[in-house]
């Protein structure tokens, strides 16, 4: 809080569409989707609608004996379309990872194999900061601290493709890198309960995009050396990649899928763990030390699980990911002019635009913030990577109001 003496807070005081305006009257286009979870802009009336309706019926329930309709009919459609039947609800991205991690574990347990208690991710991983998700997370300045808190996991080599030798191309290095996964989980599978990975972007590594290859040969390593595959698509689902999933494109389906963020528009707190059959049954069972303990009181909230369905209704009627394609291909080509500024690994996946500024300004980030702020534009850079991830309600005039403004404040402080 020391930090915002000289960064003052910014009191919001309404959104509409990709716009946050304050209580002065100034505008700022949200061109992070407040922190990933936006997907059709502030104040949007289908989703609106729809927590207005289940609020006159329904706002909660104990799903402990109990369940509602949005819960049942929200579960088939992610069921639907994840390839996976089960569902377990929590409120955020980092309680959907304790989940997957403490359901991999208990059903190695439950199934007598009761070494395999470990876990492994990639170098660079984010998958949240409650404290098993601490474990399996790999950026410093989150976990150093905790770090005599936390359980040891072992990382494997990042497949981002910014790490490749010069002239190695994306799939190359991926499979390179698949290749050290498989080395280390031949010689440690007897231990290792699951591999969690977010697929095709690493975010908070600095949107760090690998290729499709790496998820395919993850499946069959785990598959081979039974292993649990973990894909956390909280930042990365509904439609972030370009695909409604991300692992779609490496055709692959995981034993755990973790999603939250978008799941409700950005409108409430909402996140779920979805598995398969031969999980699930390893928990049906007469005892209670078998099944899997874990609640939270707003398991599967019906107001939440209203809004998600409202989202996957507006995927499914006006068309999202071939509207999401025309303008993601609108904006990676208007963002090259970019390139005229000191700038590197200039690159775009669906929806997720990036790139690294040469600077030696330790101040950057800050600096940058605040320019683009003072231009009109919500952009929050990791370290020197600037990226964007808007609202798909963005216009095309609005992604040339958002470039002109980080050009304005490229100028003002790189």
């Amino acid at each position: 809080m020391k930090q915002h003496e000289a960064y003052p807070l910014i009191p919001i005081q309404r959104g509409d569409g990709v716009w946050l305006y304050d209580t002065e009257g100034k505008r700022y286009l949200d061109a992070v989707s407040s922190w990933w979870v936006n997907l059709f802009g502030h104040n949007n009336p289908r989703i609106k609608d729809a927590i207005k309706l289940q609020l006159d019926t329904l706002e909660h329930v104990m799903l402990a004996g109990f369940t509602h309709e949005p819960v049942v009919v929200l579960s088939e459609k992610l069921a639907w379309l994840t390839g996976l039947g089960h569902a377990f609800y929590a409120s955020d991205g980092s309680s959907a990872t304790e989940i997957a991690l403490k359901m991999s574990f208990h059903y190695w347990r439950n199934s007598s194999k009761s070494r395999k208690t470990k876990f492994i991710s990639l170098q660079n991983s984010y998958h949240g900061e409650t404290l098993g998700a601490l474990g399996v997370t790999d950026v410093a300045i989150f976990k150093d601290t905790y770090a005599p808190l936390l359980m040891q996991s072992a990382q494997m080599p990042s497949s981002d493709w910014r790490l490749a030798e010069t002239g190695e191309d994306a799939e190359a290095f991926a499979l390179r890198c698949a290749d050290k996964l498989e080395k280390y989980v031949s010689e440690h599978h007897a231990e290792l309960a699951a591999f969690i990975v977010e697929p095709l972007i690493q975010c908070a590594a600095g949107m760090g995009m690998y290729h499709p290859a790496y998820l395919r040969r993850a499946r069959e390593i785990c598959t081979k050396y039974d292993v649990h595959l973990i894909a956390d698509e909280i930042a990365v689902g509904f439609g972030r990649t370009g695909t409604m999933f991300a692992c779609e494109q490496a055709e692959i389906t995981p034993d755990f899928i973790c999603l939250s963020k978008g799941i409700t528009g950005g409108y409430l707190p909402l996140s779920v763990v979805l598995t398969k059959d031969e999980i699930y049954q390893a928990f049906y069972d007469d005892s209670t030390a078998r099944g899997f303990l874990h609640s939270h009181s707003y398991t599967g909230n019906p107001l939440a699980c209203s809004a998600a369905l409202a989202t996957l209704a507006i995927f499914e009627t006006e068309h999202i990911l071939e509207k999401n394609a025309q303008k993601a291909a609108y904006l990676n080509n208007k963002m090259q002019a970019l390139t005229n500024y000191a700038v590197q690994h200039l690159r775009q996946k669906g929806m997720v635009f990036a790139f690294e500024v040469e600077t030696k300004n330790l101040q950057f980030s800050k600096q940058f913030y605040q320019a683009a702020l003072q231009q009109g534009v919500l952009l929050r850079p990791i370290a020197n990577t600037i990226y964007f991830m808007p609202p798909y309600t963005i216009s095309e005039d609005e992604i040339d109001f958002m470039l002109a403004a980080t050009e304005k404040a490229l100028q003002e402080v790189a």
